[in-house]
């Protein structure tokens, strides 16, 4: 046995339809397994709240040893994975090929998944949370979308829905749009095909929810940048949720129900010579890695996951085959650029911080730690006051770089940020790495 790996982590598919997967009594072996060997080495104390929760436990047993541990207290450290992948991208020495085989977000996964099944504590909040194709609907309903985020902004009715439903009364929740991308989005201009070596020359849009329902502005500029560099774009027609909400529960029954409609047009579009652009990372992420685990050797999928982009993977590819316009009229000045984790873990480099670097007089911080949100988890009744601590370094450093600007490809996680900046922010502006190109480009 060798200490530790130098070789690329590789990943082994989802066994999830397999009985076994679900299994208690092997669930609780292989947890026993990794989390002995987690114990012995700790590299990973500085990411989420699960491994010091692991670690906090074992500590405060007579022998500070794994099998003093009440079997029943693992479920803690479950609770606090939110699937964000960094322990297996970028700390653990363990991951395979390495033979001791240590997949700990795919571990927490399986047991999320036995949780789902027994009906978990917060099942029914949980589910509304992941359900968010139909929140969006309803919530966007012309009069419906005023109530609901006057309801998102009254401290009563907050007091309220941290008793009924286990959301915090403080954490930030996003507003809804009066004027969903989908129904508002503008037609493509009718531009040549101009195919790169590494880039199609079309581009599909795949909208996501957040986007879509919450944030508009986010894909109105994406597609205001694809028409300034002349590259025609279509909206996937009938788009549903990539699943990742319904991954980070546990509910993979779920994850198939939306794999089901979303992939056969996007496979389609993917044959037919479409890059796909997903503007939220842990979209792309979706069709890049967890939805083809599920699902090894699908064709469909797997044409998928060739054709799925970051949009600034995909612009920063576009400029290297030297169809990308760069001309920025407009510097921005100080840019503190936050980068998620479901970014970092497409293995694919900082490519909204090369794009914002690209801009003149234009200086770039760029930050990679956790912000703490995570999804739905940082907005939990039972973990928000833990999501704000985990994000406080990067809190910390955004304040101390006094920017003009402060954004993340997660808008999730930039709200979260502009949360725990308070009053430290200063003047600085919340942005969305996009819309800041946009701006850059002197687009209106």
């Amino acid at each position: 046995m060798r200490e530790g790996s130098l070789e690329a982590p590789t990943r082994h598919p989802l066994d999830w339809k397999n009985e076994d997967f679900y299994d208690p009594a092997k669930i609780l072996a292989e947890e026993e397994r990794v989390f002995e060997i987690c114990h012995g080495c700790r590299r990973c104390v500085s990411l989420c709240n699960a491994f010091p929760t692991l670690f906090d436990l074992i500590d405060a047993t007579s022998l500070g040893e794994l099998a003093e541990v009440p079997r029943e207290r693992f479920r803690d450290v479950v609770d606090h994975c939110y699937l964000c992948d960094m322990c297996y991208m970028v700390k653990c020495p363990y991951v395979p090929p390495h033979p001791w085989n240590v997949d700990f977000p795919h571990l927490m996964l399986r047991a999320k998944a036995r949780q789902h099944r027994d009906g978990a504590p917060h099942r029914f909040r949980d589910d509304q949370l992941a359900a968010t194709d139909r929140n969006g609907k309803l919530a966007t309903i012309p009069i419906v979308v005023h109530a609901v985020n006057a309801a998102a902004a009254s401290k009563p009715l907050r007091a309220a829905g941290e008793k009924v439903m286990g959301v915090h009364r403080n954490a930030w929740l996003p507003k809804y749009s009066p004027k969903p991308f989908r129904s508002h989005a503008r037609k493509s201009p009718e531009f040549p095909v101009k195919n790169g070596e590494r880039t199609p020359g079309k581009v599909a849009l795949f909208a996501t929810c957040f986007v879509n329902y919450n944030e508009p502005t986010i894909a109105h500029d994406l597609a205001r940048i694809l028409e300034h560099n002349e590259i025609p774009y279509v909206l996937v027609e009938k788009e549903v949720c990539c699943g990742m909400p319904r991954l980070e529960q546990g509910d993979l029954e779920g994850v198939e129900k939306l794999v089901r409609k979303n992939i056969p047009q996007l496979a389609k579009l993917a044959r037919d010579g479409y890059a796909i652009l997903t503007p939220v990372p842990s979209c792309t992420l979706m069709f890049k890695e967890e939805i083809p685990l599920m699902y090894p050797g699908d064709a469909d999928i797997e044409a998928v996951r060739d054709a799925a982009f970051e949009p600034f993977e995909y612009l920063m590819a576009r400029k290297r085959d030297g169809l990308l316009k760069t001309e920025f009229p407009r510097p921005l000045g100080k840019v503190a650029y936050h980068i998620p984790c479901h970014a970092r873990a497409q293995k694919i480099g900082q490519k909204a911080r090369e794009a914002l670097e690209s801009i003149p007089e234009t200086q770039v911080l760029t930050i990679e730690r956790c912000s703490g949100h995570a999804g739905t988890y940082g907005v939990k009744k039972e973990f928000h006051e833990t999501a704000m601590k985990i994000g406080r370094p990067v809190f910390r450093q955004m304040a101390e770089f006094q920017p003009d600007y402060f954004a993340s490809d997660c808008a999730l996680a930039g709200h979260h940020i502009e949360q725990g900046l308070g009053d430290t922010k200063g003047k600085a502006e919340l942005c969305h790495p996009i819309t800041l190109f946009r701006m850059a480009y002197g687009l209106k």
